[in-house]
């Protein structure tokens, strides 16, 4: 009987750890099943582009796994049972997608269906949150995923020369966002309210540089300031400053998916599934988080924050982990760091912040055109190793050892 391996989400994460997967392991012995409500990739760092109207190519996932052996499970997940490990899946019915430039009317052939699995890899991801901040569901408008940028998109189309448009949130997200926006929409009053002080997590360097580009395409910024309130015309912030808004773009972070919480699966505070070195579940076993569902530790025991940078190599550990026990090789230790961080500050402009291992800025920063360019590599080459995420690594498969078969092998795989 093949071995089911199940994967949830098809983001960076969980379209990596599915490839590389598909690469460690023989199709013999495995079945490797993804499961994604969208049919395409989507390439989250640029969904402030396609809010800006800017075309992005379709990265069709069936293309991408053409010729794996990954199975691809257009779905929504409705429901993890860890305990009989099978996941409810609900079919995905859509109409055509114009706004991508060709239609698909793939979906699941059942309502609704149970997958069961023997390995699942979690891989589901974050969403907007609003942060419990009245107003912000009714009125504000979100970069998390495709749906939400696309209806950015369409609000941005509708707006007059002149109305006022507020991003709300001071990190990599709001950023991107501002300076995107100002840049294709000069006509348009763009403001950027952050808590703390513009750029605060940059090094000197980065900061000044934020702070010309900011100034350049005219952003309105309004540091040390708290959104309490969000109305369809203005935000109100904490001193009672009403500040106006035609659209309010809230861009503070992000919250897990739910269905985690749902689980017996042991989380942490705020959500995210509880994991070891190797993306395992402390609870349970047979399951693995990776990407913005899981908190597991870098350098110097800091959480990895939610991000790309961290998701995929996540996807590497967990999937090389998995291959690991099931055929008995040898557990992999590497440690998880950072290099950089990567922004975008329009088309034109760029900032590439060095920073520690741990995450942490040094006085080294690229700016300018070059660290555009810089940047748009990155893009590139993130969506390039979800489509061959085994570069670099043996391309020989190894054999799943059968129970009973080795007792080494059988230690390797319980520890």
């Amino acid at each position: 009987m093949q071995h089911r391996i199940v994967v949830l989400g098809a983001g960076y994460a969980g379209a990596v750890a599915a490839g590389r997967l598909a690469k460690r392991l023989h199709r013999e012995d495995v079945t490797i099943t993804l499961v994604n409500p969208e049919p395409d990739f989507v390439e989250r760092v640029r969904l402030h582009q396609l809010a800006t109207g800017q075309d992005l190519t379709p990265r069709p996932l069936r293309e991408m796994f053409a010729g794996t052996g990954v199975e691809l499970r257009l779905a929504e997940v409705t429901a993890v049972d860890v305990d009989r490990k099978a996941v409810t899946l609900t079919a995905v019915h859509r109409p055509g997608r114009e706004d991508l430039g060709h239609t698909d009317q793939e979906h699941i052939d059942l309502e609704h269906a149970d997958l069961e699995y023997d390995t699942l890899v979690y891989a589901l991801g974050s969403g907007w949150n609003d942060g419990g901040v009245p107003g912000v569901a009714e009125h504000a408008h979100e970069l998390a995923g495709r749906p939400g940028a696309l209806r950015l998109r369409d609000r941005l189309t509708t707006l007059d020369a002149g109305r006022p448009v507020v991003v709300v949130g001071g990190g990599l997200t709001g950023v991107e966002a501002a300076t995107e926006i100002a840049e294709a929409r000069p006509d348009l009053e763009v403001a950027l309210v952050v808590r703390g002080a513009l750029g605060d997590w940059l090094s000197d360097k980065g900061r000044a540089h934020l702070r010309k580009v900011v100034d350049g395409l005219g952003i309105t910024v309004h540091e040390h300031t708290t959104v309490t309130a969000v109305e369809a015309d203005r935000v109100t912030t904490a001193d009672g400053t009403a500040v106006p808004a035609e659209v309010t773009v809230w861009t503070t972070g992000f919250a897990v998916h739910p269905i985690a919480g749902a689980t017996a699966l042991e989380l942490t505070t705020g959500g995210r599934i509880a994991v070891d070195e190797t993306m395992r579940s402390v609870s349970h076993p047979d399951v693995y988080a990776i990407g913005d569902a899981a908190l597991a530790m870098g350098p110097g025991g800091k959480p990895l924050r939610m991000s790309c940078a961290s998701g995929v190599p996540m996807a590497w550990q967990a999937a090389d982990a998995v291959a690991a026990r099931l055929t008995g090789a040898k557990l992999p230790h590497v440690s998880i760091r950072y290099y950089q961080q990567c922004v975008s500050l329009g088309r034109r402009e760029g900032l590439i912040q060095f920073v520690t291992a741990d995450d942490q800025a040094v006085n080294r920063a690229l700016t300018g055109r070059l660290a555009a360019r810089y940047k748009e590599l990155i893009c590139k080459g993130a969506a390039w190793g979800v489509a061959n995420p085994t570069v670099g690594m043996p391309t020989r498969r190894r054999r799943v050892v059968r129970q009973g078969t080795e007792s080494r092998a059988r230690a390797r795989a319980a520890a």
